[in-house]
């Protein structure tokens, strides 16, 4: 079973910062891409990054992109989500993945999930 736990989350007011962490077991990091997803309430669960192993490569949705960046630190085994500009809908429990591969923000595999960190921003 991989081990995934975020950390991170909380309030933060509009137009803020926020930087997330997800640090992972080695067999649930090593060698496969990471991602983040987030689930407002009362919504799924959406795609928000995802990092390559290299970290040569990333993927966002189009609601984050130049506004989030994610990152990677293989050594610690662990991936960011850096948050700028935060919006009110950006409020969410943002959940870490181990992903089995990654081609875009539509094509992507799980294969484990973090328990989820909540991002609360106020307006």
């Amino acid at each position: 079973q991989g081990q995934l736990v975020e950390s991170g989350g909380g309030l933060v007011q509009a137009g803020g910062s926020l930087t997330l962490s997800c640090a992972a077991s080695g067999r649930t990091f090593s060698g496969y891409p990471m991602g983040w997803f987030r689930q407002a309430p009362g919504k799924e669960r959406d795609f928000v990054a995802a990092i390559t192993w290299s970290g040569g490569g990333a993927y966002y949705a189009d609601s984050v992109k130049s506004r989030f960046t994610i990152s990677r630190d293989n050594a610690k085994n662990t991936v960011y989500l850096r948050m700028n500009s935060l919006k009110p809908e950006d409020t969410a429990v943002y959940y870490c993945a181990s992903l089995a591969y990654v081609a875009g923000p539509d094509t992507y595999g799980i294969r484990y999930w973090g328990t989820g960190t909540l991002v609360t921003v106020s307006s």
